[in-house]
């Protein structure tokens, strides 16, 4: 079997979208300095991203959209024009230092990502799953859509039957309008109800399925969702190829959304997917409490490779952990010490509700 990859840039280690904004928290720097600490990060395991070049971009991207980022982070402005109508220098949406640069690395990994997946394997690219994007705007902190393009990557290097499976706790808009009536491409979301973009209405049709979710889903009623709707309709499909976008902010921590998950939860729907298809990306997405999406995406990392996840991290795991900030956010003020001292939640187990079991039933 080959060694799972994992794709990674530091260009994420001092980019933020700005003091106030969600996304100011570090995540995919920490997944690199955790797993490594970890030692479950060798050289040989680490691939950098590139950065793509805007014409790799129009395979979803207009070229009109692509020309106003890279603009927009040249100028460090847009006009009123721009941001009427591509959704650039908003407050989802600011522009920012990297504004172009950042999201293009995020689009060459998942790129880079179908080639690699090209003859099977694993990869993991926790940059990714920017799945709000549409193709001539951005929205939802998400400037391009690196989903849509990682999938059409993959067809592109021979996998004909795509599951696109996300555990995110907001819709996938953008992957939704460009493979929603594929019907090569299974999509599969569990989502918050009523949280924005509040698309996703309950439903299933041959190769879109939408299971939105009520607030505080627990562990069990995720388990729930994942014997009885994840698993049994994309082995049914016999995909080529899996993507996942592991979105964290489904966790009970999670300061953007409000379901009451633990981390084991994402873990066990990667686990059991694994195995499923002959080619897996697993990408990241959602989660604004940097202990709570660091903690995740590291565990996700080890449930690729098989290692088993310990009770306490290393000591240097730990330094990584002590090390993060979360200013501005009443979670930040009294981290409790499992986030310092541990990758893994306690499950949040639970009843589970007859809502729950009703929405199921309607699928």
């Amino acid at each position: 079997m080959k060694r799972p990859l994992f794709i990674g840039s530091e260009i994420y280690r001092g980019s933020s979208y700005g003091s106030w904004h969600p996304l100011r928290v570090p995540r995919v720097s920490t997944v690199i300095d955790l797993s490594r600490a970890m030692g479950w990060l060798p050289n040989e395991a680490y691939v950098p991203s590139p950065r793509a070049k805007p014409n790799a971009l129009t395979i979803w991207h207009t070229q009109a959209y692509l020309s106003a980022l890279h603009a927009a982070e040249t100028a460090q402005h847009v006009s009123d024009d721009v941001r009427i109508r591509h959704g650039l220098g908003t407050s989802n949406n600011p522009v920012f230092p990297e504004m172009y640069r950042r999201p293009a690395t995020a689009a060459g990994g998942s790129l880079l990502a179908g080639e690699l997946l090209r003859d099977g394997g694993i990869v993991y690219h926790p940059a990714g799953g920017t799945h709000h994007a549409m193709p001539d705007r951005a929205g939802g902190f998400c400037y391009l859509n690196d989903p849509v393009l990682a999938i059409l990557a993959l067809q592109r290097n021979g996998a004909a039957r795509i599951a696109y499976v996300d555990i995110d706790a907001h819709h996938p808009d953008g992957v939704e309008v460009a493979f929603g009536d594929d019907p090569d491409v299974l999509m599969i979301s569990v989502h918050e109800d009523g949280l924005w973009p509040r698309t996703g209405a309950l439903g299933a049709m041959d190769s879109l399925v939408n299971v939105p979710v009520p607030r505080d889903l627990n562990d069990d009623e995720m388990a729930l969702i994942r014997d009885q709707v994840i698993l049994p309709r994309v082995e049914a499909f016999r995909p080529d190829a899996i993507v996942i976008q592991c979105g964290a902010d489904g966790v009970e921590e999670d300061p953007q959304a409000h379901l009451s998950l633990s981390n084991n939860a994402h873990w066990a729907i990667v686990r059991d997917l694994m195995d499923l298809a002959p080619r897996l990306l697993v990408l990241g997405g959602g989660g604004y409490n940097p202990w709570s999406v660091g903690r995740l995406w590291t565990g996700v990392w080890a449930t690729l490779n098989g290692y088993d996840i310990p009770d306490r991290v290393t000591p240097d795991g730990e330094d990584v952990l002590r090390g993060l900030r979360f200013d501005g956010n009443r979670r930040g003020k009294n981290p409790p010490e499992q986030w310092f001292t541990s990758l893994q939640d306690t499950p949040r187990n639970g009843p589970i509700r007859e809502e729950v079991r009703h929405r199921l039933a309607q699928l």
